[in-house]
């Protein structure tokens, strides 16, 4: 994936304001904005096809003690 331009990533921005309640504080622009960056990165991360099989996730949900299988 490409960066963004300034324009788009302002015009991004922009949005991620606006979506916002108007009793929103900074913590909230900056906790909305993690969490999309972070989504985003899983979004790519999972279009380059590196995610965990599905052989992995029943064994860490086994190392947990959740029962997967049912």
């Amino acid at each position: 994936m490409q960066p963004m331009t300034t324009t788009a990533f302002k015009e991004k921005a922009h949005q991620l304001i606006d979506s916002l309640p108007e009793t929103a504080d900074w913590d909230d622009l900056a906790e909305k904005a993690r969490y999309l960056a972070a989504v985003q990165r899983g979004l790519e991360a999972a279009d380059r096809g590196d995610f965990a099989s599905s052989e992995r996730v029943r064994a860490m949900f086994a190392k947990w003690g959740v029962d997967v299988e049912g």
